[in-house]
């Protein structure tokens, strides 16, 4: 069977993004390439990305004009080519339809298709941003893994990770920290 993966940068004080829909809910975090990097071996290879409305609307934004904008950083081009290549399943009940390649929509049935995707597909599955939709998944106990970067900010406001989420227990995987003062910590879901 395959994982379910979530990945997400928090703040120390538990916010995924800030209230800041303009900037995406990301004008707190710290980028640093070499988090960005670790992330992506930590995450391993995945060919699926599930996405809920929000999340979605702001890829397709910030990657899609870089796949064809000859003057794009080449390493922004290679993640919006990577993107591109993943399929995106979105839960959105606004969204009916996208020219974005490789995006299946459905308006429901989060639960079950993402049971059946862990039956088949043939890698991992990632989870970026989605709020709503990680905390569904958490509370089915369908996601398997979970990535942290941790941003050396204290938010004060934003959008929580885990409101109203049952309890659950994870166990360290693994942990490294950067110069930028950013964390990644790797956790697996204890069965």
């Amino acid at each position: 069977m395959r994982k379910i993966k979530m990945l997400n940068r928090v703040s120390i004080d538990g916010y995924f993004a800030s209230n800041n829909e303009a900037n995406f809910g990301m004008d707190w975090f710290i980028h640093d390439p070499e988090v960005d990097k670790a992330s992506h071996v930590i995450g391993g290879k995945m060919d699926a990305l599930l996405l809920g409305g929000t999340t979605y609307r702001g890829f397709e934004r910030s990657w899609v004009p870089f796949l064809n904008d000859p003057l794009a950083p080449e390493h922004l081009k290679k993640v919006a080519e990577e993107l591109t290549d993943m399929t995106k399943v979105v839960f959105s009940k606004t969204i009916k339809q996208s020219n974005w390649a490789n995006t299946q929509i459905y308006d429901s049935g989060l639960i079950e298709v993402v049971r059946q995707l862990k039956q088949h597909s043939s890698s991992d599955i990632l989870v970026l941003g989605s709020g709503s939709i990680v905390q569904q998944l958490a509370n089915e106990r369908l996601i398997d893994e979970y990535i942290f970067i941790v941003t050396p900010v204290v938010a004060g406001e934003g959008k929580p990770l885990f409101p109203h989420v049952k309890p659950f227990n994870l166990t360290l995987g693994e942990a490294k920290t950067f110069e930028s003062g950013n964390v990644v910590l790797h956790y697996v879901l204890k069965k």
